[in-house]
């Protein structure tokens, strides 16, 4: 079952897709997909991000406060990718674990900047990390299944660093507050490429979301990304599951 989600949203934050501009170039379906946060002060992100964007900032009330940003870990399985209308098969399902941060440019855009992401199979690594200038990694990850409760584990290959997330999925949420949606209902993201900001739009149906609870969690990759040393120690302040989504890609201006 799809939420509606409330047209407002997040002050001047938009919960519903504004549309591509243009045919997108890339369509993707993801699948069982995890959403852990941590609060932190934006000067905390604001050294990590391209020039041109700014820490995006909503306090855990829904009101903006102006210091206080968002670092995700988001774990999820690609599948049934297509650059429309073709399909290129098993070669596009894989699992993924990003680390995200939240952002706005001078144009209002709203968006996240990823400062890493690790994906289960070197194909796509590679395809994505030339194509977009996304700081993807080729790492051995998997998801697993149980009865109310989905888990995530990934090693970055040639490294130490591994990630484990295992959340219990709880109750379906009828209407997302201001925050649940400013984290999920994102609608591009900032990539600095060839020595520009570029900001790649995204669109797709509003996120059918439960809360969730972590039952355990492992990471090196948020101290790997250069946030905070021993964020991942810290009790997250937002945990939320969805089934999924399908979502479309523009090309990057």
């Amino acid at each position: 079952m799809t939420v509606s989600q409330p047209a407002g949203g997040a002050p001047g934050f938009p919960s519903v897709a504004p549309g591509l501009p243009g045919r997108p170039w890339i369509e993707q379906a993801w699948r069982d997909v995890v959403f852990v946060h941590w609060r932190v002060d934006a000067s905390a992100v604001a050294p990590l991000l391209p020039k041109g964007v700014r820490p995006d900032t909503l306090g855990a009330d829904g009101v903006d406060d102006g210091v206080t940003t968002w670092v995700g870990l988001i774990a999820f399985s690609f599948e049934d990718t297509r650059f429309p209308p073709v399909s290129v098969g098993r070669v596009g399902d894989f699992v993924e674990i990003n680390v995200r941060v939240y952002t706005v440019d001078d144009r209002g855009r709203h968006g996240v900047v990823f400062l890493s992401l690790d994906a289960g199979k070197l194909a796509p690594t590679v395809g994505a990390r030339v194509a977009t200038g996304l700081p993807y990694w080729w790492a051995v990850a998997q998801r697993r299944r149980g009865a109310g409760r989905i888990a995530y584990a990934m090693r970055r290959h040639g490294t130490r660093l591994r990630s484990r997330v295992e959340v219990a999925i709880g109750d379906e949420v009828t209407a997302p507050t201001p925050l649940e949606t400013f984290l999920t209902a994102r609608w591009g993201m900032h990539v600095r490429r060839l020595g520009a900001t570029r900001f790649w739009p995204n669109e797709h149906e509003p996120w059918p979301l439960h809360r969730a609870t972590v039952r355990r969690l492992q990471d090196d990759l948020l101290g790997a990304a250069g946030l905070p040393f021993g964020l991942s120690g810290l009790e997250p302040d937002s945990v939320l599951y969805s089934p999924g989504v399908t979502t479309r890609f523009g090309i990057g201006r």
